[in-house]
């Protein structure tokens, strides 16, 4: 896990400096509520909208971030002053609870700003309950969270707008049908149930700290779109927590709410949950789990029996999560992984095709955005094969050759960027050869992304295979060697076996 975190591919440095800018946006929304005289309160408040705002705001484009982002209060506010009138009601409480829950999941199908809305009401109704409250404080709680959207929208959109001058991708959306056949409809059903059932056993564990269960159920469903993407995702969520609790019993307790050394272990949380949130989920709970006990130590309130009540009602959560997945409109792990890698695929093209562009000359050509969108989408092919290549499967050949599909997607990629870097110099080699080449990998991402085709590039490979992998040109080398690993992905995806990978 080391080693995927800290050697994941980070095209433009786009992980590193999103987790720079949240530290630096995050700090100043604190820095500046508190210097406003709000109470800690308030503070925590307005940190956590710092967060939610540059974490779960994805729009492509600049524009469409602030505006996302300007609407975060219309769907917060309302939420927040609800949840504080209902404090003392726990049954409508609990009843409206699960409706935002719903509401939040349904609102996904309206694409990135749908999600970030969604994602702000709930976790403003968490915040409630976290802090408890009360309606007398909503002026201050108002003032604080608008005054810290301000402050990490100041860093965000202008001292550090980095988006303005690299070309973001647009974040993977999911194949979407009708009805009950819609992937968003199913996870609200499901996320509502499975919410329910955490609701109600955590409120038998603590009347005080039930909505740990909640939220945990609540954020499992977060990004995945199958049966076996959200069971993995709960057994990592329990996992990452658990060694967060064995850090912060050596690492967090002993601070006893320091001020500062408190507050530099927040900004380091608060790196790690940016930085490892798109490679390893485990890591980015672990962050999760240190940066809560962080805040409960400013708070007075941490000792170990609270890091172990939280344990529990992770555990709780994560099982309300799974009863809902297997018993709810289940959405199987193959109905959502073909559609995945074939949209992988059709983007190693354009990249292929943009930076052919740029080496014939085009100016404006610029294979970049097709890179960091393509690291995106084998994000989405990972956690949606992360449950046949988990240690615990018991289908080992469909194991073995789902491990083969993501070797295979990673030499792509890898030729990929390698294409890319070469395009960018504007003192490369132009060859003639690179139009052909470039057209037999578009043939042979036709033949893997349309089954009738498959056939005719498993006969194609030997004549097409021997192309030299060190040619002198040093595009043509990478375009080869992607064409050779493309042509070995018909073997796993097309394979005639009993228990297909994909396609199902």
């Amino acid at each position: 896990m080391l080693k995927r975190m800290f050697a994941a591919p980070d095209p433009g440095r786009l992980r590193l400096r999103a987790a720079t800018r949240a530290v630096l946006g995050i700090g100043g929304a604190v820095g500046v509520t508190g210097l406003a005289g709000h109470s800690l309160t308030a503070a925590v408040t307005g940190g956590l909208a710092a967060l939610l705002a540059l974490f779960t705001v994805t729009d492509a484009a600049v524009r469409g971030q602030l505006i996302t982002t300007a609407l975060l209060p219309a769907a917060g506010f309302p939420v927040l002053a609800l949840a504080a009138l209902l404090h003392d009601h726990p049954f409508a409480r609990d009843l409206v609870f699960l409706a935002i829950v719903g509401a939040g999941v349904y609102a996904r199908r309206w694409g990135p700003r749908g999600h970030a809305l969604g994602v702000f009401a709930f976790m403003t109704f968490f915040v409630t309950q976290f802090l408890h409250t009360a309606p007398g404080q909503l002026p201050e709680l108002y003032a604080a969270v608008g005054l810290s959207l301000l402050t990490c929208s100041t860093v965000r959109f202008g001292a550090w707008c980095y988006e303005r001058r690299i070309a973001l991708p647009a974040p993977p959306t999911y194949q979407e049908g009708r009805g009950l056949a819609r992937t968003t409809t199913r996870q609200a059903v499901q996320a509502t149930l499975g919410c329910a059932v955490a609701l109600v056993i955590g409120q038998g564990l603590s009347g005080e700290r039930w909505y740990w269960a909640v939220g945990a159920t609540w954020w499992i469903f977060v990004n995945t779109a199958s049966r076996g993407e959200t069971l993995v995702r709960g057994f990592r969520r329990v996992l990452g927590t658990l060694i967060g609790i064995a850090v912060g019993l050596v690492v967090v307790i002993p601070l006893k709410g320091a001020p500062g050394p408190t507050a530099a272990l927040v900004a380091v949380c608060v790196f790690g949950i940016f930085y490892t949130a798109a490679v390893s989920y485990t890591w980015m709970m672990l962050s999760v789990t240190l940066l809560a006990g962080g805040l409960y130590g400013l708070l007075g309130v941490l000792d170990p029996a609270l890091l172990a009540l939280r344990m529990l009602e992770t555990g709780v959560g994560a099982l309300g999560a799974v009863l809902a997945v297997l018993l709810v409109l289940p959405v199987t792990t193959h109905a959502t992984t073909d559609a995945w890698i074939a949209r992988a695929l059709r983007c190693v093209h354009a990249c292929t095709a943009e930076a052919a562009a740029r080496l014939s000359g085009t100016p404006d050509a610029d294979p970049a955005p097709h890179v960091a969108q393509l690291e995106a989408l084998l994000g989405r092919v990972r956690l949606s094969l992360a449950p046949l290549v988990h240690p615990l499967s018991p289908l080992r050949a469909r194991k073995a050759r789902a491990r083969q599909v993501l070797a295979l997607l990673d030499d792509c990629a890898r030729e990929v960027r390698g294409l890319a870097s070469v395009a960018a110099d504007p003192e490369a080699s132009h060859d003639a050869r690179l139009a052909a080449a470039c057209w037999r990998v578009e043939a042979a991402v036709e033949a893997l992304t349309t089954p009738e085709a498959a056939r005719e590039l498993t006969t194609a490979a030997p004549a097409d295979a021997p192309h030299p992998a060190t040619d002198p040109i040093p595009a043509l080398a990478h375009l080869h060697q992607l064409e050779k690993a493309l042509i070995e992905l018909a073997h796993p995806l097309r394979s005639p076996t009993r228990a297909p990978l994909i396609g199902a």
